[in-house]
């Protein structure tokens, strides 16, 4: 708010009526700064900013000296107007320059799948309204391009082609769509793909992908194919396919349920082997070790490591660092793994040494997906609060991971990493 001294007469206000209303004010400053302190600490806004400045603005408008300095008033108010102006767009500026990530997303409808574009700086986010939203991004803004109405159900999964041309997305209606993204226009439809709803799919090739329903099934599909009509359906899990994975040889195909790890050798179209099956639900995937490791997480906050070829019997066993799910996860390096929980944290952990490296960032809620950005230098996660942040990873290609002293493990645990938008309580010290 502003005030200026043509709206005060200075004849009608005595001195203490004058002292009671730069209190007022005074102190209505005070409880916005307090609140404007706390919303910085949180947002990603160039607006938290500028109502500091306006608010000192205001402060230095009132005037009680008569008409007399009225003029001098209005000069100096242009004066100040014109530095204050200075130093909100210096201040932006700034802000602008530092910035090393894009600002947050937020959604009116449940996100229930992001994925990065793999040639351009687009990310696809699906909703629960069977809705798929194109937003360009940089580290000043995000755009919304496009929506794409795909299901009539929920949209389930989302993936892009090797060369970005296309999206193939999986919904709770059944169905299989894969669209042009150029053209938004619809490729090709298998209506009916499942009986039960997708709850996951996997591009292997150029021309094969492969998907997972609510009742364990697992079917592959040719694009060069016609119909609608898998070239291969096996259903070995008896609960739902959380997610599947391959390598660049694509022999092995290896598929997480809620009893299990199942892998099918694609070439041949059968059964490989089947893990022992375990108290907990697989949720997520994921390759390291130059593809040489296969790491599951579960929903009681276990992480399993598997050689890969060897999918009868994890080999090594490692607990996160709370019992609560890990959603989902992404590799980021050869031996550093992103984790999404359900506590709201992303986590960092290394593998080959295994212990944890701290954390990368918060949400309010529960996280349920993540990306990483086709340079590696960003990876997106999404909540139950209809939001998704990105965070800069770059420091993980200077970070040292090697196994912390003994007595130093449980520093780590809650340890905030460069990305994470809480300090370290000893950062804070150390600069006293």
């Amino acid at each position: 708010m502003y005030w200026k001294t043509d709206n005060l007469m200075s004849n009608d206000i005595d001195s203490d009526n004058s002292d009671m209303s730069i209190d007022r004010i005074s102190n209505q400053d005070i409880n916005s700064d307090d609140e404007s302190s706390t919303n910085e600490s949180v947002s990603d806004s160039n607006d938290d900013i500028i109502p500091v400045i306006m608010k000192s603005k205001a402060l230095t408008f009132i005037s009680t000296d008569g008409p007399s300095q009225q003029n001098n008033d209005n000069v100096d108010e242009d004066s100040i107007n014109s530095d204050a102006d200075e130093v909100v767009q210096a201040i932006l500026h700034a802000k602008k320059l530092h910035r090393n990530h894009p600002p947050s997303i937020t959604l009116e409808d449940m996100i229930t799948d992001i994925c990065f574009h793999p040639k351009l700086d687009t990310i696809g986010i699906a909703s629960i309204t069977g809705d798929v939203f194109m937003y360009k991004y940089n580290n000043e803004e995000t755009n919304l391009v496009s929506t794409i109405e795909l299901h009539l159900k929920a949209c389930r999964d989302i993936e892009f082609s090797e060369d970005g041309q296309l999206l193939f997305s999986t919904g709770k209606d059944l169905c299989i769509a894969i669209t042009n993204v150029e053209t938004e226009q619809l490729v090709r439809l298998y209506d009916k793909a499942h009986e039960q709803p997708v709850y996951t799919m996997t591009i292997i090739s150029e021309h094969v992908f492969v998907t997972g329903d609510d009742d364990g099934v697992v079917k592959l599909w040719d694009l060069r194919q016609k119909g609608s009509v898998p070239i291969f359906s096996i259903k070995e899990a008896e609960d739902y396919i959380s997610a599947m994975i391959t390598n660049t040889d694509a022999k092995y195909l290896a598929c997480a349920s809620g009893d299990c790890l199942t892998t099918i050798n694609i070439p041949e179209r059968k059964l490989h082997v089947q893990s022992e099956e375990y108290d907990d639900e697989l949720t997520c995937l994921g390759l390291f070790k130059m593809e040489s490791k296969l790491l599951t997480a579960s929903n009681k906050g276990k992480m399993y490591v598997y050689n890969w070829g060897e999918f009868g019997l994890h080999s090594d066993e490692f607990p996160s660092v709370k019992k609560k799910a890990i959603n989902c996860m992404i590799p980021i390096t050869e031996n550093v793994v992103i984790t999404g929980e359900e506590d709201g944290i992303v986590r960092a952990t290394s593998l080959f040494p295994h212990h944890h490296l701290g954390i990368v960032g918060q949400h309010n809620f529960s996280v349920e997906t993540l990306d990483i950005s086709n340079d590696g230098t960003l990876i997106a996660s999404s909540s139950h609060d209809n939001d998704i942040k990105f965070w800069n990873v770059q420091y993980f290609e200077s970070l040292n991971v090697t196994e912390p002293k003994k007595g130093e493990k449980r520093k780590w645990l809650e340890h905030n990493l460069p990305s994470s938008k809480i300090h370290n309580r000893s950062d804070f010290f150390a600069e006293l």
